[in-house]
């Protein structure tokens, strides 16, 4: 099987704690062909899609430890066809790029890709989540999306919360993810022209939510597959920081999911996977879905840690199967149309 990463540069991995890594080195330990490329490496030419790739070695001996194998790596530099590979895993970090995803149109049908384009185009940003909720569900704290600093300031004053969390609607990382109370409401004029108003003079959506209580111990990341949970972290911001990503200072502990986080991810699940959201990240605060993330969920290394457990053989084992049944199902139309043809 030949696999091609979509994603950040090489050079940006940090090697012990990259989920990316980890999946490209299960790959590579199963004898795939690895290749990884950037958005920015993709073209067209001759009406194909290619890309700049780098391509992984084959190596004698792989190394078990991730930074062992990010160091005695080598790449080599090819222009590949990406339908000529069966899977595409995306791994590109936030925000999406429309552009990418129409050079992704042309071989969509050709290539196993995982997550689906249109999953992606719907979900990339937290719209996605604020979808789940609706008057008939409390799966999600009460969330409000606007651009019009008026209705968002009505909403701070309508809130029975005394506290909200903003958040700018294309981040990730946890970055411009703030806490607003509103015995500070002095500030939250110049907070909202802040997060609203852009260099270029155009307005962003912000996206405002209802401050959920125990929050202050962190959030739950769970890793699902094909709808399914396959592990689950305990995420506890640091001491100078309400947020609790690791990437902003947060620690990481063991976390065994309880009746009602089993019973949110079984009911998203289905969407998820309907949406052809195979790989997903979700962060979860006091049984409320607060993201989804979808375009490229860390936590593999973490869980793994803290577990001892590869999470990584489960998302391979995954994606191999639905390769095989993708050939399996080429190979029967192929002896059918030829049985019509010899009829």
């Amino acid at each position: 099987m030949n696999i091609c990463f979509l994603m950040y540069p090489w050079e940006d991995i940090d090697p012990e704690n990259d989920t990316s890594l980890t999946l490209i080195h299960e790959c590579v330990k199963r004898n795939h062909g690895v290749a990884m490329c950037t958005p920015e490496s993709l073209m067209i030419q001759n009406s194909v899609t290619n890309a700049f790739c780098n391509v992984v070695n084959r190596m004698d001996k792989i190394p078990g430890s991730m930074k062992s194998f990010y160091n005695k790596a080598k790449l080599r530099e090819e222009v590949l066809p990406l339908a000529g590979f069966d899977v595409i895993f995306f791994r590109a970090n936030p925000p999406l790029d429309p552009i990418m995803l129409n050079f992704l149109d042309s071989v969509k049908d050709d290539v196993f890709i995982v997550n689906s384009l249109q999953g992606m185009r719907e979900a990339n940003n937290k719209l996605y989540t604020a979808a789940f909720g609706d008057s008939h569900s409390n799966i999600i704290p009460p969330t409000h999306v606007s651009k019009n600093k008026r209705d968002l300031i009505r909403q701070i004053k309508e809130s029975k919360s005394d506290k909200m969390i903003l958040k700018p609607l294309n981040g990730f990382g946890g970055s411009g993810v703030i806490l607003i109370e509103k015995s500070a409401k002095l500030n939250i004029n110049s907070l909202l022209d802040f997060y609203i108003n852009s260099v270029d003079g155009k307005s962003n959506y912000v996206i405002l939510q209802d401050y959920i209580e125990g929050a202050e111990l962190g959030d739950i990341r769970i890793l699902l597959l094909n709808g399914e949970p396959i592990g689950a972290m305990r995420r506890v911001p640091g001491s100078d920081d309400h947020r609790s990503n690791v990437s902003a200072g947060g620690s990481v502990q063991k976390h065994a999911l309880s009746k009602e986080e089993k019973a949110l991810c079984k009911q998203i699940g289905p969407k998820l996977v309907n949406d052809g959201l195979y790989f997903v990240g979700i962060d979860v605060i006091g049984g409320k879905l607060v993201e989804v993330n979808v375009m490229s969920p860390g936590g593999i290394t973490y869980i793994n840690k803290v577990y001892k457990t590869k999470l990584q053989i489960k998302v391979v084992d995954f994606v191999e199967s639905k390769v095989l049944d993708k050939l399996q199902a080429f190979d029967r139309r192929s002896r059918l149309r030829k049985t019509v043809e010899d009829a």
